[in-house]
């Protein structure tokens, strides 16, 4: 029939319209900002750096790789590298950020800074309320404000952060496996020398 495809439509407008006012699920207007709708899952906005503990420093994750500060397409991300080292989840000495700004005023929250770690240590948050009169200064900001705990990743992306979480967990038992392999193998190694007897000198020749 000419115009069924219209008439579709159409009806399905009329429903969806008609849905908005009496579908419990889909009344949506609140008021703001006395109320919050809760953050869907999948929702991002600007990168925070994830820490696991309770201290910031000791446990942030992030090794000042600086990939994420390469890639960033409108490069409002900022690191120095330490000059010590620290361990890192699996124990390993490694290097971590002195320095770590991002201005959020630039950022355009692609979240290819996420996709490219390979550290798991930075992650999309899902605060918006970030209004501040000093629009330089007030929108920079430091490692300080940019770390947030493993809890409050897992609060605001449970499904990704228990992945994550298990992915770590994975790499850290597989590298205690080896550590302790290399520990038995040098432990063996020092045995068996132990054990050799020292070589005889040799003769001395009659003169």
């Amino acid at each position: 029939m000419l115009g069924e495809g219209i008439v579709k439509g159409l009806a399905e407008t009329a429903r969806n319209f008609i849905g908005s006012y009496v579908e419990q699920d889909r009344l949506t207007t609140v008021q703001y900002p006395e109320e919050l709708l809760p953050a869907k899952e999948a929702a991002r906005n600007f990168p925070f750096l994830v820490f696991d503990g309770n201290d910031p420093h000791a446990g942030m994750r992030c090794v000042a790789c600086q990939i994420c500060e390469k890639e960033c397409p409108p490069q409002c991300i900022y690191i120095e590298k330490s000059k010590d080292k620290k361990p890192d989840y699996i124990g390993k000495a490694q290097f971590y950020p002195a320095v770590f700004d991002i201005d959020v005023s630039v950022c355009m929250s692609c979240q290819i800074c996420v996709e490219v770690c390979p550290f798991e240590a930075i992650k999309m948050d899902t605060a918006f309320e970030l209004s501040n009169p000093d629009r330089f200064g007030g929108l920079l900001f430091d490692k300080h404000q940019l770390a947030k705990s493993n809890g409050h990743y897992h609060d605001i992306h449970p499904t990704e952060a228990a992945e994550v979480d298990a992915r770590l967990a994975a790499e850290k038992a597989k590298a205690d496996v080896k550590a302790k392999a290399d520990a038995e193998a040098k432990a063996k190694a020092a045995a068996a020398k132990a054990a050799t007897p020292p070589p005889k000198p040799a003769p001395i020749p009659a003169s």
